[in-house]
């Protein structure tokens, strides 16, 4: 491979977004236009777990959901072995942190969700990652060790909702408007994002208006600190590729170098 993939930074939306087909549609036509990652290393908002855990090759799909149609409990996605990958990402971490390969975890809705819409064919080995902590600044020091991966031809993704504020939220239409935290904090995050402000970014709880109702609990925000951390230089702004709402959350993702 003549250069290193990309990172990305998206939001996964709840199993409905595979019926929804303008985000769907975004969210495929972002992964054409990527190279063809051989392997994916994902961190989602949904596993968080100190130390670091892996999941296991060929386990069954996590259904951390409830609520929704029966055939979303259905669904499979059934992908090549990651044990090398899995081996890789252990060797890359700190003497002194040990790394937890689970034995029978699979993908959760947060990894292959956006993972069925971009690659469908589901023919290249996943590995989802825990979210060991939710210091920006640890995670940003977690994807600068697994940066070298993207040299690889590993894609590495962080998975959140750039708003999440459930608890909030009065309507759940996928067209319901964006209430006035969601847009403020979205902006504010755009804005930032545009000027390579990692420093504002991680004082988000200080600084980002909309808070705490964006991001009652922070596990959707912080997976960005992985793409950063795994971007080439942290504060180069990257490409803002999804903007827009969903369901009044913030759906903008990212593309860094």
């Amino acid at each position: 491979m003549t250069s290193a993939m990309p990172a990305l930074y998206i939001g996964h939306g709840a199993p409905p977004l595979l019926d929804d087909p303008i985000w769907s549609g975004q969210l495929s036509a972002w992964a054409a236009d990527l190279p063809r990652p051989k392997a994916i290393l994902i961190v989602s908002a949904h596993w968080e777990s100190a130390p670091v855990s892996l999941t296991a090759s060929h386990a069954p799909l996590v259904y951390d959901f409830g609520g929704f149609a029966p055939r979303y409990y259905q669904m499979t996605y059934e992908t090549p072995d990651a044990t090398a990958l899995a081996q890789r990402v252990a060797a890359m971490m700190p003497g002194g942190e040990p790394v937890h390969q689970h034995a029978t975890r699979g993908l959760d809705h947060g990894a292959w969700v956006p993972l069925k819409i971009m690659y469908p064919q589901a023919d290249i080995p996943v590995l989802q990652m825990s979210l060991p902590t939710d210091d920006p600044h640890r995670l940003m020091k977690l994807g600068e060790r697994l940066r070298p991966l993207r040299d690889e031809g590993v894609l590495i993704i962080g998975s959140g909702f750039l708003t999440h504020g459930l608890p909030f939220l009065k309507e759940f239409r996928i067209e319901a408007e964006a209430p006035g935290w969601s847009q403020d904090f979205d902006l504010w995050a755009a804005d930032a994002l545009a000027r390579g402000d990692v420093d504002l970014l991680s004082d988000y709880k200080a600084k980002a208006p909309g808070m705490p109702y964006a991001h009652p609990t922070v596990e959707h925000y912080t997976p960005l600190f992985v793409t950063l951390g795994a971007a080439t230089a942290a504060d180069t702004p990257g490409s803002q590729v999804i903007d827009g709402y969903w369901m009044g959350l913030s759906k903008r993702s990212l593309q860094v170098a």
